[in-house]
């Protein structure tokens, strides 16, 4: 039981249930104690930029130290983090600066966890056997469960706000859903999260054998075809829903009158995802990765295409609703590929690394579309935005890398042992 994913599980949707109520109520709660429309926009901006940087560090802690310890560590110090801003604002108030340095630890120290999170889930499908197609359905589930919570969690926190009222009291849920996760995660079979010994001996010292680790392992995603084309189509391809999230969306709603329709789009993108990831899950096995690579890919095409165009309102609701169910099955085919041809020893770093770039992705594509659109009209970026995601998926389909993806095998490694190095 105790190497079950369902106890993974219980614990990755309870953490994002969290952060999906904070999602919704911390914006709300900075422009009511600043009554800066920017201020929730500049939040949001420099608590991604601290993401993004510790993304690059926090891999290195994650390939050092027992994951599942750092998995639990970090959900608890993050429970802490949203609790300080209901207490600050009981003793001092809240003001910008309280939300900029509580919002900026809370994502540093969010990061590590998550990356340890992410890297314990194929050792237990290893553990429990790694039955042919158990890790695709396994990560197929994971993109399911978080598409799910992505509606749920800000769903959950708008409700709150209209029962209770807009207070900082109502992130004491949050916290409690990090305690929960943590103790959840205390749960699972401590050789899920075991490191294996390191080489103490090596020259440089700590930090140059730090400085090294982390080298080496952005060499290993530079110089892996297969790891690098997966970290770059996944990267543009948020990059480009975020840009439809956040800015083409809303304008071109607003614009036609519809506020409404912004919402329910962005439902239908999420509900598409649910289905795409429901389906290859469904038929692991059935149809060959490379069959859902490159469909996926041009759905995705066909998709973007059709929202670039602002033809209609509907239309771009359809097409959202095709872009998710698309999508979906490129992103677990990716990640099920990563995880294959990464070593264990260095998975924590690279899905740092990884983190890292998908987190600083949006900023590619972000500000220069709003750019776009303000200069040019919306029609003009929504063909920019449309071209950029055909590009990325017409290389995606003629690139090397990923013309045998199903072939591969997955590298070896031993079972942890009963007493794993850094266990706590």
């Amino acid at each position: 039981m105790r190497r079950s994913a369902a106890i993974w599980f219980a614990s990755y949707g309870l953490s994002l249930l969290g952060k999906g109520i904070a999602a919704a109520v911390l914006p709300l709660l900075v422009l009511d104690r600043t009554g800066d429309v920017l201020a929730a926009g500049l939040l949001a901006t420099v608590t991604t930029a601290a993401s993004a940087a510790t993304g690059l560090v926090s891999g290195l802690l994650v390939d050092r130290i027992d994951r599942r310890a750092v998995s639990v560590f970090s959900d608890m110090l993050a429970a802490l983090s949203i609790a300080a801003i209901p207490l600050v604002d009981a003793l001092w108030g809240l003001d910008m600066a309280s939300f900029m340095i509580l919002g900026v630890l809370g994502a540093m120290i969010r990061i590590p966890g998550m990356t340890a999170q992410e890297t314990l889930l194929p050792v237990l499908a290893r553990l429990d056997g790694a039955a042919p197609g158990r890790l695709d359905r396994l990560v197929a589930a994971r993109e399911n469960v978080s598409n799910v919570l992505l509606l749920a969690g800000p769903g959950l926190g708008g409700l709150l706000v209209g029962v209770f009222g807009l207070t900082p009291a109502l992130l004491l849920v949050t916290a409690t859903m990090s305690v929960l996760a943590a103790l959840t995660t205390l749960v699972l079979d401590p050789r899920a999260g075991a490191v294996g010994p390191r080489d103490r001996t090596a020259a440089g010292g700590a930090v140059g054998r730090a400085v090294t680790d982390v080298l080496v392992s952005w060499r290993f995603l530079g110089r892996n075809r297969l790891v690098l084309g997966a970290t770059l189509v996944s990267s543009a391809l948020v990059a480009v829903i975020a840009s439809l999230q956040t800015t083409l969306m809303p304008a071109y709603f607003v614009a036609e009158d519809l506020p409404a329709l912004t919402g329910l789009t962005l439902s239908a993108l999420a509900a598409g995802s649910i289905a795409g990831s429901a389906l290859y899950a469904g038929l692991v096995g059935r149809i060959r990765r490379r069959v859902w690579f490159v469909v996926g890919m041009a759905g995705s095409l066909v998709g973007f295409a059709l929202v670039g165009s602002l033809a209609s309102p509907w239309v771009v609701l359809g097409a959202a609703a095709l872009v998710g169910l698309t999508n979906a099955p490129v992103s677990a085919v990716l990640g099920v590929l990563t995880i294959e041809v990464t070593p264990d020893a260095m998975r924590g770093r690279v899905l740092g690394a990884q983190n890292t770039l998908m987190l600083a992705a949006p900023a590619v594509t972000t500000a220069p579309l709003a750019a776009v659109a303000s200069s040019a009209g919306l029609h003009v970026a929504g063909v920019v935005l449309a071209v950029f995601a055909g590009v990325t998926a017409i290389l995606a389909l003629r690139a090397p890398a990923f013309r045998n993806l199903d072939d591969l095998g997955p590298v070896a490694e031993p079972v942890p042992p009963r007493n794993p190095v850094g266990v706590v």
